[in-house]
Parts: C-alpha cells; structure tokens; sequence
C-alpha cells in the first residue's frame, strides 16, 4: 500500500530524515517528535518489525518536506495549514520557515561543495607551481598571484611588497632591486647576472642582475597577500556605517 503517494518505501525514508532536520532547525527534539519502536511478529517465532511513530508536529513536518505534486502531500499541507488549533506547534508559519531554513541550509552546503569543486584546480595548479624548477621575472609572477581572485597586484606594486616585507633593497649606486642574502637562502627570490658588449668598444659591461620569484617565493606571497585582503575585508567589515549627512 503506497505511504503518502509514495510507492517505495525508500522515498518515504527520505523524507522522513528531511523532516527530522527541520524539526532540530526549527528548535524541537526529534528524538520526542520521532519515536523508532519495534513490533513483535503477529507469528510465532515470527521476525520483529520496525516501525516508527511521530507526533503531530512530526506529520506536519514530514507534510512540509513531501513532493506537493502527490495529492497526499497536497493534502496533508493543505489540512496544516488551514488547521492552526491545538497542532502542538506554534503555527503553520513556523512549519513553513523551518521548512525555508533547511532548504537555505541544503543550498549553502551545495555552494560550499561548488566553490570547494572550483578551487581545487588552483589548489593543484600551485602544488604543482611550488614543486617546480626555475624562476619567474617579478612581471611574470604578477601575472601569475593575480590569478588568486583574493589577490590584486601588478609589477610595480608587487616590487613594492617585496620591499615591505624585507625581501629587496635599492641599491644605492644603480638604484636597481637587489634580493637580501636571506631572501636568496630561504629560496625566495635569485639573481640572475646581466652583461652586454660596449657597442663602441666592445668590451664586457657587466650590468646589474634581474631579479627573480622561485616557485617557493610565489608561493610564499601568495600566502602573505591572501591573509592581508582577508585583513582587509574583516577590517571593512568590522567598520561602523558612516550616517552623517
């Protein structure tokens, strides 16, 4: 015999466990709304049965949480909603919205899950980064943390942070980017030696070196640019609302 418009029992069962949550969002306790209980066989020596008996809060929250294209359903959301006696729930409206608030619920978990599916290829494509060879020009590397949507930086302000966060120096007779000796033994950044033929004496001039973001050193920053827009999105956040005129 077909429970509710359902044929399978199965279905049933799932809306059933839907309901048991609604119920715990809107505050109540399914343990006391939904009571598991076992039958003994009508046979001797018979198997026991499980079966399962709910109040009528629990009715109307399983009611809630069925397909409204079942006349059952229909019908059962119809007789709450009209019915606002003594149901044992504070009114069909409350059904309703903690019906709403485990549907915003199942959607952030489905957001959650997209936007954990999209992050992973960058997560992998830095893996990857990180456990490479060589090194990247700081124009290059730029272009590769603007690929983070949390990171917003080009040549000239990423050469700045390198400077911020003691990595570079001016060199004071050239006025190139030098690295710090640390920066180039944490294996952050290198130095990549420059020279050129005098075009009248063509002799070797040896010109200051470019510098250079390891894969480890991207990966690096990335980490520290991250954290300061986090820092400065809960900063703007905690910010009080400007109301003067």
């Amino acid at each position: 015999m077909p429970i509710l418009g359902y044929g399978d029992w199965q279905r049933v069962r799932d809306v059933v466990e839907r309901a048991v949550v609604s119920c715990r969002l809107a505050g109540g306790d399914p343990d006391a709304e939904f009571t598991r209980v076992v039958l003994a066989s009508d046979e001797p020596g018979g198997l026991e049965r499980r079966d399962l008996r709910f109040t009528r809060r629990a009715a109307c929250f399983i009611a809630l949480n069925g397909d409204p294209r079942k006349p059952a359903i229909a019908a059962a959301r119809a007789y709450f909603a009209i019915d606002t006696g003594d149901t044992g729930t504070e009114g069909a409206l409350d059904e309703i919205e903690a019906a709403r608030r485990y549907l915003a619920a199942l959607e952030s978990k489905r957001d959650l899950q997209v936007k954990l599916a999209d992050l992973a290829p960058d997560a992998a494509s830095w893996q990857v980064l990180a456990s490479a060879n060589g090194d990247f020009s700081v124009a290059d590397a730029a272009k590769i943390l603007s690929r983070d949507a949390a990171i917003e930086v080009g040549q000239t302000r990423l050469f700045q942070r390198l400077r911020d966060i003691n990595w570079t120096f001016r060199q004071s007779g050239d006025g190139a980017w030098r690295a710090y000796q640390r920066s180039i033994d944490g294996g952050w950044l290198s130095e990549l030696p420059q020279s050129h033929y005098h075009p009248r004496t063509g002799e070797l001039v040896l010109d200051p070196p470019r510098l250079r973001v390891t894969a480890k050193g991207l990966a690096e920053l990335r980490r520290r640019l991250t954290e300061s827009a986090l820092v400065r999105e809960r900063s703007a956040g905690s910010r009080p609302e400007d109301n003067r005129p």
